[in-house]
């Protein structure tokens, strides 16, 4: 079993038991289901979208049935990535209907949350179409569900930054503070030549960007700039330095940006945008289960 599918696996078991209140997700736990269904009784699943969005999270809506029955038979309809209108059918289970109704709820949250993160990122990307800026996400993420909402960012069309502080260097304003008196360019510099990892340098003015670039930083991260002309001149200026050195750079625009400004950050001339709100800020996409006796 690959890492990404155990660590997935690991999630939904933890959804599972929290609402069940049992490490044995023993169904009998759900007081409701015990006392008004049948425990022979199947039934069939169908869950459709009540609102239009990008789909994501159906391997953890697969893994919530299947953990509780592996019996049940999942059949997706809608993949990762798909554009979904209201009503669309999304997947179909059947099975044992007491699990069944233990698993929608878990199912239904992973699927609307990642679904909402994958909706949102779906429409940034949309919003650059045409200029040559990438979306990324950050680290601003639900605790213990990193992974999966970085898979929804990827469902949505953007692209991960690191995953964690373990596989990149980013070096931000409270580094080199803690470095004084080094200055900004040997910090970056110690960095660069301390290991073999990516390392992307904070800039909150033109003078630290460009001490980034002699430093040897591959992203230069300018760090609330307005969008517009202000960033367009810290974008020529810093390209115009690497240039100068023969050093490849991209830089990379944060902080405030938002839909109704990000085109601008992004015809500043910029390479990725990086955007906090994809995973701490999407509305999760509405879709519901209705379950029916099956024979």
């Amino acid at each position: 079993m690959s890492s990404a599918l155990s660590l997935l696996r690991d999630c939904v078991r933890r959804a599972l038991v929290e609402d069940l209140g049992r490490e044995d997700l023993c169904l009998q736990a759900d007081v409701t289901g015990r006392l008004s269904v049948p425990p022979a009784l199947l039934g069939l699943a169908t869950t459709r979208a009540k609102a239009t969005g990008v789909l994501a999270g159906m391997d953890c809506a697969r893994e919530a049935f299947q953990i509780l029955a592996p019996a049940i038979v999942y059949k997706p309809i809608r993949r990762d990535g798909d554009l979904l209108r209201p009503h669309d059918v999304v997947f179909t289970a059947q099975g044992p209907m007491q699990a069944l109704l233990v698993a929608e709820r878990t199912a239904l949250n992973f699927l609307q949350r990642l679904s909402g993160i994958a909706t949102l990122t779906r429409a940034f990307v949309d919003a650059v179409a045409g200029t040559k800026a990438k979306i990324f996400d950050t680290r601003k993420t639900t605790p213990g569900l990193r992974i999966l909402e970085k898979q929804a960012v990827l469902a949505g069309g953007g692209q991960n930054h690191r995953i964690g502080l373990y596989d990149q260097v980013l070096l931000k304003e409270n580094h080199f503070e803690s470095a004084l008196p080094m200055s900004y360019e040997q910090v970056v510099s110690r960095c660069v030549q301390g290991q073999s990892a990516p390392v992307v340098a904070e800039a909150r003015t033109v003078d630290e960007a460009i001490a980034a670039v002699r430093g040897g930083a591959l992203v230069i991260l300018l760090d609330n700039f307005a969008p517009g002309e202000l960033l367009a001149t810290a974008v020529r200026r810093v390209r115009a330095m690497a240039e100068q050195l023969g050093a490849t750079v991209q830089l990379e625009a944060s902080g405030g940006v938002r839909l109704d400004n990000v085109r601008a950050f992004a015809e500043s001339g910029v390479d990725r945008i990086s955007i906090g709100a994809l995973t701490h800020s999407a509305q999760a996409l509405d879709l519901s289960m209705l379950v029916e006796t099956f024979q």
